[in-house]
């Protein structure tokens, strides 16, 4: 038996933020993605934060994954996922950021300011991506039939 809510042709978008000009990262995390059944769109790297909401609503993706290599993902994912959910189509859409978060390494309550601000999920530095993200997806909702691409209403970073 599948399970829908991996064996699906749902939509991910995956990003970086403005300050984030690396790209094999996003390759890496498009191929483990596409290997999980879903379709990827790759916003990038330098994405502007206007952009990168006003392509997410456009999609309405079954996830956001956002990566960081340079070590201001913290910093930058605060001011990010913060436009992400103000905007009305985004706020039960789940969003991961993971990559080098911080310039000191990792560090727990760096995570646990990021979720509280309103990500799902937070992959710091030496977290596996193919498991963390197999995961993640997984605990994804099921998709309703009568709303194609769409999850479940789910309140974002009920965990």
């Amino acid at each position: 038996m599948t399970d829908q809510r991996t064996d699906t042709s749902q939509t991910v978008v995956v990003t970086t933020m403005a300050s984030d000009s690396h790209t094999w990262n996003l390759v890496f995390l498009q191929l483990l993605i596409e290997e999980l059944g879903f379709s990827v769109v790759n916003l990038g790297p330098c994405v502007p934060d206007d952009l990168l909401v006003a392509r997410c609503a456009g999609i309405a993706p079954a996830f956001i994954a956002v990566s960081s290599v340079n070590g201001h993902g913290y910093q930058d994912g605060l001011r990010v996922i913060k436009k992400l959910r103000a905007d009305h189509r985004l706020t039960a859409t789940p969003v991961l950021i993971g990559g080098k978060l911080g310039v000191k390494g990792t560090d727990d309550a760096r995570a646990h300011k990021l979720r509280a601000a309103g990500f799902d999920e937070v992959f710091d530095e030496g977290t596996d991506p193919a498991a963390a993200l197999r995961a993640f997806a997984a605990s994804l909702p099921v998709t309703a039939p009568h709303l194609p691409g769409r999850p479940l209403a789910r309140a974002w970073n009920a965990r």
